[in-house]
């Protein structure tokens, strides 16, 4: 890994400043009173700064000032370091509250260097898709040793820098025509070639190689003539799909792409809620004080028209004129009132007025921020601009999400599993995840029995990104867009300044603990939060789009919310109220299932460069990081019945020379961005073989009452042992159990199973049920069928 400062890219940026009602171009809290007459704030630069803060009592200021916490909290003793975006203006404040910066993390420069870093990979991907795509053979060998005989490709695509460009190997062995995807080589950021080694039952006499550019060579397979030995054969499975950070358009065009070229194993599904649009209303402050400040919007989109508009006002040079407006097209022209020496007495409650009264065809304008606008206006021009920056490529439309379908059957026959990304918009890794991991199934189907095992006998649906406006905007705009760009925010928030601060938390819009129930973790009062949880509960056309793939799949049993960054692996309850009372623990054999399939997949992810996912960060939401109401995966989970999950990519590193753990950040140097969507990819993966897994698992499980049937002479305490994770329904009336039954909890937070203390005489009856819906003695609570277990504790 390249040698740089300590980056923790995202910590928080919108999260802190949008709890404090900061905007990004203001030196102070924006919410704050000002005195009539101040300067209209100018700009401030942003860094991701790293606070010491001494103790509780400092941290609980942070909290009264409105800074809402994220992942990098550390506590050390009585202390805690806490990772936060601010201005200048912004660190004076925290120091006057105690609150010293220990260090500076990110710049704005160095944000800079990693956007530099993406467009030149684009750069080199569009030379690369421009040229004619050539494929030349450099060599196509067999050999044969003690292990038996190889077939060795290596073949070079002219267009082979670009990691979407896959190359295919065909070739007849025994009558069997084969098919493999070929690996791509490359050393210190050069392409070298592609190539595939496998072991081979007879010799074939030729290779054809095929690009997904076009390109076909054919050779002719000759004997290798040197002594290498190749060892044990390893069975081919093919990597490495991404090379750069993708906007939202890149990612739904490669996913149209892979159903175009395999339209037998993929279809890309429309979802029906478009998005509000990569768009803005073109607006312009107008003044420099706030008593004489007028904002003015144009009423058509800035694409549409409102970007031509043009407000000027002016001294008419004569003395006692009216005010008056003039509309020429799109310039519209001011003429202040002016007393009898000629002097301009318009106030910017006068000017607002006139505005919306004589040019309301294309304008509104409001007072600066609810400002009584008592000042007098004075003569200024501007152009109204909608502020977005993404290139005229990028639609301004309101966009489509789309989903990649990946099976032989995708008829909703076989069990469902749901991947989905880039809720928040900043999370530039996440989307990769899923983009990796639909070309590693589809490019290894061919050759990899275990992929073919997957493909045929899941339907794996995978969102890349869930939140494309956003996402644009964080690529574009303002790197650190959290939420959706749909403003919700009234007149007096909706200035220009305040741009970078309004918008959806999609993980907080939907309905099971949502902060509309009174669940923490989100906010409904404050539309500049960075949790704002939306206007209503399934406010946003994003998070409509997910209950609707739920509802209209209900084969799919699990699920993956990705989210960056921290190194987080977690499941439900998502949300607490404010005494810190979760919404309904999984059962203990729920919980013991999400912890085994969990440890499959977190080995998964360990075996691309050795990451553990720390047994602190693994768990339920609020017992490893805090409360998020209103999340996704709860929605899922509570409503749908869909074991679902939640990814953290970006585990922290450790820093050998300073001894301690360091924080990657919401877009690290894509250097290490597809370090973590390659271990990720092996996690999401690794999710769908525990799906495949349990669709397969026909056996009911077996329990054990220990201790069982007796006398005792005192209370007894009662514990079930299990053969697998599973829900142990009981009575101890002696009643028939039933699912609506009592069932074992967990004994306590990040516990075991709870026990049964038994005082009196009492016969205990019970059944299991694991995570596959096998009751254990097929036992149906539904009939009168009494093959349920029992044991009689008889207390004396």
């Amino acid at each position: 890994m390249k040698k740089r400062k300590k980056v923790i890219q995202g910590l928080m940026m919108a999260t802190a400043l949008t709890a404090l009602g900061i905007s990004t171009f203001a030196p102070g809290f924006a919410g704050a009173e000002r005195d009539k007459g101040d300067p209209i704030p100018e700009e401030e630069s942003i860094a991701i700064v790293e606070l010491e803060v001494p103790n509780r009592k400092a941290l609980d200021k942070l909290a009264e000032l409105g800074i809402t916490l994220d992942h990098g909290i550390h506590q050390h003793g009585d202390g805690f370091e806490v990772e936060v975006v601010a201005t200048p203006s912004q660190i004076a404040l925290l120091k006057k509250n105690g609150i010293q910066v220990k260090d500076t993390l990110l710049t704005e420069g160095q944000f800079n260097q990693n956007v530099a870093e993406r467009s030149e990979a684009l750069q080199i991907q569009a030379s690369a898709a421009a040229a004619e795509d050539t494929i030349k053979v450099l060599r196509a060998n067999h050999y044969t040793n003690q292990s038996g005989t190889f077939l060795y490709v290596e073949a070079k695509s002219s267009a082979g820098t670009s990691a979407s460009t896959a190359l295919t190997a065909k070739w007849v062995e025994g009558g069997e025509e084969k098919t493999i995807t070929m690996s791509r080589f490359v050393d210190y950021g050069e392409y070298m070639y592609h190539w595939f080694e496998v072991p081979v039952a007879a010799v074939p006499k030729s290779v054809t190689i095929t690009s997904n550019q076009g390109g076909t060579a054919e050779s002719a397979v000759t004997e290798w003539l040197g002594d290498r030995k190749a060892g044990n054969p390893k069975k081919h499975y093919v990597t490495n799909f991404v090379d750069h950070y993708m906007d939202p358009t890149e990612l739904y065009e490669r996913a149209e792409q892979l159903a175009k070229e395999f339209p037998d194993l993929v279809e890309i599904i429309d979802m029906p809620n478009k998005t509000n649009g990569y768009r803005r209303l073109a607006q312009a402050t107008m003044g420099a004080l706030t008593t004489n400040a007028v904002v003015v919007s144009s009423k058509a989109w800035g694409h549409e028209g409102g970007n031509d508009i043009s407000v000027e006002f002016v001294n008419p040079g004569v003395a006692s004129a009216p005010l008056t407006v003039k509309v020429d097209g799109k310039k519209i022209t001011v003429e202040l009132a002016t007393n009898a020496s000629g002097a301009a007495v318009s106030t910017a409650r006068q000017v607002v007025d006139a505005l919306n009264n004589q040019a309301s065809s294309l304008v509104t304008a409001t007072t600066y921020r609810g400002n009584a606008g008592t000042g007098v206006v004075t003569p200024v021009s501007a152009k109204l601009t909608d502020n977005l920056k993404a290139p005229d490529d990028i639609s301004r439309e309101p966009q489509t999400v789309k989903a990649i379908r990946i099976g032989k059957h995708r008829d909703g026959s076989k069990p469902g599993v749901l991947g989905y990304a880039q809720e928040h918009a900043r999370e530039w890794v996440t989307p990769l995840v899923t983009i990796e991991t639909a070309e590693r199934l589809l490019r290894n189907y061919a050759h990899d029995g275990e992929t073919k095992q997957l493909v045929n006998n899941l339907d794996i649906f995978l969102v890349p990104s869930v939140n494309p406006d956003g996402a644009h905007y964080s690529f574009y705009d303002f790197n650190m867009q959290r939420r959706n760009m749909t403003n919700h925010c009234g007149p007096n928030e909706s200035d220009p300044a305040y741009r970078n601060a309004w918008g959806v938390d999609l993980n907080r819009n939907h309905s099971a603990g949502s902060a509309y129930h009174g669940f923490v973790g989100a906010s409904i009062s404050n539309c500049r939060s960075d949790t704002y949880a939306g206007p209503a509960i399934n406010s946003e056309p994003e998070a409509k789009n997910l209950v609707w793939l739920a509802d209209k799949n209900p084969n799919i049993k699990f699920a993956m919310n990705i989210h960056s960054h921290g190194g987080y692996f977690m499941w439900s309850p998502g949300a607490y109220d404010p005494n810190r009372v979760t919404l309904p623990r999984p059962t203990a054999g729920q919980e013991a299932f999400y912890w085994a399939a969990s440890n499959e997949i977190l080995t998964d992810i360990k075996e691309h460069r050795g990451t553990v996912i720390k047994p602190s960060r693994t768990g339920p939401i609020p017992d490893v990081l805090y409360s998020a109401a209103g999340n996704s995966a709860d929605y899922l989970w509570y409503e749908k019945g869909i074991y679902a999950w939640n990814f953290e990519v970006g585990a922290q590193l450790w820093n050998k020379n300073l001894k301690r753990w360091e924080s990657v950040g919401f877009q690290p140097p894509y250097e290490e961005g597809h370090e973590e969507a390659m271990e990720f990819a092996n996690g999401l993966i690794g999710l769908i073989k525990v799906a495949y897994n349990q669709s397969k698992d026909k056996q009911p499980p077996s329990t054990k009452a220990v201790p069982g049937n007796g006398k005792y002479s005192g209370p007894v305490k009662v514990a079930f042992e299990t053969s697998e994770a599973a829900t142990i329904y009981y009575t101890i009336d002696g009643s028939k159990p039933t699912f609506e039954s009592a069932h074992i909890r967990l004994a306590g937070t990040r516990e075991p199973a709870e026990v049964l203390t038994i005082d009196k005489t009492a016969t205990i009856n019970w059944f299991a049920v694991d995570a596959a819906g096998n009751i254990e003695k097929n036992y149906n609570p539904l009939t009168n069928g009494k093959n349920f277990n029992s044991v009689t504790i008889t207390i004396k």
